[in-house]
């Protein structure tokens, strides 16, 4: 967790004092019921592609999309080679969890054993340190055991590795723990393991850490459901406690302000945070896929349809359908709402989430893979966006929504710009420089600037890069794309385009057609025929 997102930032603006996260024209009336496909074959077609349905070869891929009784299931098929599943076996994988094991502590928290993840730990012998950016807050949080719990489930889930769902359970506990019988949370706890309830980073509420404690339970139910069901029993009470506080939040629904023009819904968490809304809906929606039930997914709509009315701009307009975080405020960091609605698109069969989705990911996400990556922008205030901060945390969101999208569409493109939205972690940034490192499982803080990396490797950096990695991964056509790094990029004619290119002279073009805002992606002979011809 870096300074950054740790600063309430904007608290007196959304006049909440237990958001610790920094700051967070469109069509108003995207509102659609979910329809399409029948329910049971929906959750099942969901569980079954999260459930790794998806068998990666190892040479000579060829993707086919087939349907199997309403099941979406990627095939590779390759000649002569032996199958290997999850994980492409040409190469050793990335992911190392050794900084994330030692930021991790087993302690004692109300009678019972439990594993925290500490907060920080600096450059340059990265020993543990107190948070203290709001005061004394405490040495672990929720809001990381949450996100490192998901890490692990997710991984346990790909790999079948035993050790990452010892370690998701351990964590889970933590959560379970931080939770009050009325379905909020607690943040932190102190060094001395009791917990902090009066920190403004650490009140009892429902905001930041709740929907990140949501995310995690929710994640854990469905993981848990079968294999482990006294556990996930557990997990399915604690969402039962939380679920009347989202519908708290939905006695406001339909109720929608207007700031700057720009319109504003009042019934997801801090009014209009979609940021933090879709890190609950992250949650929510594995809830419902492992434990369908016609009210939750009520909710789910209408958490969603906040969400999309957030969001602004065409892929030939400005903002270019850009998801904003609060009010008239768009970060990069934490903002999952593509992956979310991505995600709900594909368990529902509500093309309108998918819809969001991919108005986003073709139109705003590939000028931030032209023009590299921002920190935020003030809309309302005719502002310049801002570069700086860079950090890990805004890398997943972006990464793992483009591989949720193609898991809902099948369309490849998607796994490509995956692939080189995760390539910064390696050096594909304005520094030119590796933000995470295979050797050691550490990723740095941030790039500062456009000098400095924060050589600082806290939970948050940790873990958001590890579960980027951990996705990407899974999929050889995304893979591969994380050696690339851009050369160069700009605009010639009716295009606006960035050209990328490997250590092996392997390279791919991503252009936008400024004519009609089409996004492509040339790859090989294509990619150099179009710069031959745009010299």
């Amino acid at each position: 967790m870096t300074a950054l997102t740790r600063l309430p930032g904007f608290a007196a603006l959304r006049d909440s004092a237990d958001r610790r996260d920094s700051e967070k024209r469109d069509r108003p009336g995207l509102r659609q019921e979910a329809g399409g496909r029948p329910l049971s074959c929906d959750v099942q077609r969901y569980n079954e592609e999260r459930n790794i349905l998806t068998v990666i070869l190892c040479q000579k891929n060829t993707p086919m999309l087939r349907q199997i009784g309403g099941l979406r299931v990627v095939l590779t098929l390759a000649l002569s080679v032996p199958a290997c599943l999850h994980l492409a076996c040409t190469q050793p994988s990335s992911v190392n969890f050794s900084h994330l094991h030692h930021l991790t502590e087993t302690v004692s928290l109300k009678g019972g054993s439990v594993d925290i993840v500490h907060v920080y730990a600096n450059y340059p012998d990265y020993r543990w340190l107190e948070a203290a950016d709001a005061g004394t807050e405490g040495v672990a949080c929720v809001d990381d055991a949450a996100r490192a719990a998901v890490l692990y489930l997710r991984h346990y889930e790909l790999t079948r590795e035993a050790q990452s769902l010892g370690r998701a359970k351990a964590l889970l506990r933590f959560v379970l723990k931080m939770q009050l019988d009325g379905g909020e949370f607690y943040n932190f706890i102190y060094s001395d393991h009791s917990i902090n309830t009066t920190g403004r980073t650490s009140l009892k509420s429902f905001g930041w850490w709740a929907s990140r404690g949501v995310w995690s339970l929710g994640t854990g139910y469905r993981v848990l459901k079968n294999s482990d069901p006294l556990f996930a029993d557990t997990l399915k009470r604690a969402l039962d406690r939380s679920l009347p506080r989202v519908k708290d939040l939905l006695v406001h629904y339909g109720k929608c302000d207007t700031l700057a023009g720009y319109p504003v819904p009042q019934w997801l968490p801090y009014e209009s945070g979609a940021d933090v809304t879709s890190e609950l809906l992250l949650g929510l929606v594995d809830l419902y896929a492992a434990a369908p039930d016609t009210t939750l997914r009520s909710m789910i709509e209408k958490l969603a349809s906040g969400i999309m009315m957030m969001q602004t701009g065409t892929r030939q307009h400005s903002p270019f359908g850009l998801h904003r975080s609060w009010e008239t405020r768009w970060h990069m960091w934490g903002n999952a709402q593509t992956q979310v609605l991505a995600a709900a698109g594909n368990v529902f069969g509500n093309n309108a989430f998918v819809a969001s989705a991919e108005r986003e990911a073709t139109g705003f996400y590939p000028r931030l893979l032209i023009d590299g990556f921002l920190k935020e922008w003030n809309l309302a205030a005719g502002e310049r966006p801002v570069r700086y901060e860079q950090i890990a945390y805004a890398v997943r969101p972006m990464a793992v929504g483009l591989i949720r999208l193609y898991e809902a569409t099948g369309k490849n493109d998607y796994l490509i710009m995956a692939g080189l939205a995760g390539s910064w972690l390696f050096g594909n940034n304005v520094l030119a420089q590796p933000v995470y490192d295979p050797a050691t499982g550490r990723c740095f803080d941030g790039i500062r600037d456009s000098v400095t990396i924060n050589k600082n490797s806290g939970a948050e950096s940790t873990i958001e890069a590890l579960y980027a990695l951990v996705e990407i991964e899974h999929y050889p056509a995304a893979r591969r794309y994380l050696s690339y790094r851009k050369v160069t990029s700009g605009t010639r004619g009716d295009f606006h385009s960035a050209f990328f290119q490997n250590a092996q002279g392997e390279e791919a073009t991503l252009r936008i057609d400024l004519r009609d805002g089409t996004m492509t992606i040339l790859e090989g002979e294509a990619s150099r025929r179009f710069r031959e011809e745009n010299r």
